[in-house]
């Protein structure tokens, strides 16, 4: 049994099989019938590894309209589409889905971009890709897909049939049907399986659901995707913010997509990054990625180090006092990361989020510091007291005073850690701006200056004086 599991598992590797069959030096025909028995995406996962004659051969071996489901699986659509005739090129882009095909065409030069575009005979393709194109890359328009089947309000069971059968063949996304009225804005939709299983003398109407989740064109991605998330449906149709006309469709795939993207953005912000690293970008891009943040928190240090400076004579009264700095900074900025993480992702709750529960979680976030602090604190002072009584020469009121100082300033500093870690993802959120611009090292650099306050004050007010 274990040794046919192990067979079967090592089957799903389609790859390699794809590339033996075909290099196999088999006919054209006998290939072609081969490689129908797999996913258009594992063949694209072999392309890289192709030689551009074999890539040649097998477009023409696969067809326009196979290829052109390839293509929309492939990471480098672009690279694959400029190397082969614009003729070509432009047969493959009229078969795509117009979202799969703005993807791959933003990939290519503004020239090569454009040659194809003129070579697209189908103007209903051209209207599709046009209509897409003219959102701004953060709107739901951009991202919508054309690929959907619309049945009219007012038709009897057996037209909605017939409607489905004919569209069927140019829209394979037939599993939810999306009702309009006259004027062509949004009514409702039908569950395929609802209308085949519906007698005929059955009113559409009691098919129908018309409270639909939906969003519309021009909304913010970033804003609405957590809402969408929620829902298991197929598709979720995209309106006119103008007149609620039904333009196009978000798929399941596009929101797992889209989810993705908004998580990598934010540990991208969470890092310090303008924007996600891409694997194949440039060495300049990604230091233009960095270097806005960098500076920014390059400042904030500076304003640390200067805090540090007002404490000089502290410093040189007790250099014995820097030793412990690294560690309270180190555990403030520990506490404002996670408190920062907890924030971030309570606030992507959109069915819980409101102002009620943003209070709770920073009352919450301080608490749980404040006690972490103490625990801390405690232990930090017993580390330290044991650590001076053994192995330096100060006297146990000092030692004990000094320790005092180390354990009080982290739990202060941590209490503080959980406030800002919480509070300040908050505030930005209430003013319209993505809270994961709280990044990680932002927040660390604000502990940083409470923990060198509290820390000096500490020593100043306790040691200096006694």
């Amino acid at each position: 049994m274990e040794e046919k599991n192990e067979f079967f598992l090592s089957e799903r590797d389609y790859g390699a099989q794809i590339l033996n069959i075909i290099r196999s030096g088999l006919s054209d025909a006998e290939i072609k019938i081969q490689l129908e028995e797999y996913h258009e995406k594992d063949i694209a996962s072999v392309f890289e590894e192709l030689e551009p004659e074999e890539r040649e051969r097998l477009s023409e071996i696969l067809g326009i309209e196979i290829m052109s489901e390839v293509v929309s699986f492939l990471d480098d659509a672009g690279e694959y589409l400029s190397e082969i005739d614009a003729d070509e090129a432009a047969e493959i882009i009229e078969q795509m889905d117009a979202d799969d095909a703005i993807e791959a065409l933003d990939e290519l030069d503004e020239k090569t971009r454009s040659e194809i575009l003129d070579l697209i005979e189908d103007s209903e393709v051209r209207e599709e890709i046009d209509l897409i194109d003219s959102y701004e890359d953060d709107e739901f328009g951009s991202r919508m897909s054309t690929n959907f089947i619309v049945v009219k309000r007012n038709l009897s069971i057996k037209e909605a049939m017939k409607t489905l059968v004919s569209e069927a063949a140019e829209n394979d996304n037939i599993y939810t049907l999306f009702v309009v009225n006259e004027d062509d804005s949004f009514y409702g939709v039908i569950d395929l399986k609802d209308l085949i299983v519906a007698r005929s003398n059955v009113e559409l109407e009691n098919l129908i659901y018309t409270n639909f989740p939906f969003v519309y064109d021009k909304e913010i991605i970033s804003e609405n995707i957590e809402r969408l998330r929620g829902y298991s449906e197929n598709m979720i149709p995209v309106l006119s913010s103008e007149n609620n006309t039904l333009l196009g469709v978000i798929t399941s795939t596009d929101i797992i997509e889209l989810v993705d993207e908004e998580l990598s953005d934010d540990y991208a912000k969470l890092a310090a990054m303008t924007s996600e690293v891409e694997p194949d970008e440039t060495l300049f891009e990604s230091m233009k990625k960095r270097v806005p943040w960098l500076v920014a928190l390059l400042f904030m240090g500076l304003i640390v180090s200067a805090v540090v400076g007002v404490f000089e004579g502290v410093v040189e009264a007790l250099p014995m006092i820097v030793s412990f700095q690294s560690l309270i900074l180190g555990m403030a900025g520990n506490v404002g990361t996670q408190s920062l993480a907890v924030t971030v992702r309570a606030l992507g709750n959109e069915e819980e989020n409101n102002l009620k529960m943003q209070l709770l979680t920073i009352f919450k976030e301080i608490r749980v510091a404040l006690l972490n602090g103490l625990a801390l604190g405690t232990i930090s002072f017993a580390i330290v007291s044991a650590y001076l009584l053994l192995f330096a020469s100060y006297e146990a009121t000092f030692v004990f005073a000094a320790a005092g100082c180390v354990g009080l300033a982290m739990c202060f500093a941590m209490a503080i850690s959980g406030l800002t870690g919480s509070a300040i993802p908050i505030c930005l959120y209430r003013l319209g701006i993505d809270p994961a611009v709280a990044s990680g090292p932002l927040i660390t650099t604000i502990n940083d200056l409470v923990a060198v306050l509290s820390y000096y004050g500490l020593a100043w007010a306790l040691l200096l004086n006694l």
